[in-house]
């Protein structure tokens, strides 16, 4: 199956938005390690239908309009990873959750730590929001496209 992408520009830095041929595969940061999240060879195509909604999408969400996403999504990731990719689809908007928290959530009280680490395989960045994940202290945590661009996106939600 063919992957294609396109890129767009944002408040938070230039994002690469991939596609199969049904739905969207992923949300990447320009300063991306290829090792986060492993894909096969991409195709450039900004006239993809899928990439062009997502687009669209993405623009009304850094513009304020838009406070869910309504895309055909496939990230590629373990069972464990899609449940806890799964939960943190249902952290509204302006809402932050701990990893305990989340772990919680999924039924997995001990799982703080490995819920981490599916929080930062994360491929569909801010789509799968990711950011509104913050440490149980209150303090914000990794986040794959930087702590400046988690801080935008949850300041952005706070209004």
């Amino acid at each position: 199956m063919k992957h294609y992408y396109t890129e767009m520009r944002s408040p938070v830095g230039k994002l690469k938005l991939v596609s199969d041929d049904k739905s969207l595969v992923a949300v990447l940061w320009e300063n991306e390690s290829p090792r986060r999240v492993p894909l096969p060879d991409l195709v450039k195509n900004p006239k993809h239908e899928i990439l062009i909604e997502a687009v669209k999408q993405l623009q009304e969400y850094f513009a304020g309009e838009r406070k869910e996403f309504d895309l055909p999504l496939n990230p590629l990731g373990t069972p464990f990873q899609k449940e806890v990719w799964k939960a943190l689809g249902k952290i509204p908007y302006g809402v932050t959750r701990s990893y305990g928290e989340l772990a919680k959530s999924i039924g997995n009280p001990n799982a703080s730590r490995a819920v981490g680490a599916a929080n930062g395989k994360n491929p569909l960045s801010i789509i799968v929001p990711c950011h509104r994940v913050i440490g149980s202290n209150g303090k914000l945590t990794g986040f794959a496209g930087g702590l400046n661009a988690k801080e935008i996106l949850l300041k952005s939600e706070s209004h």
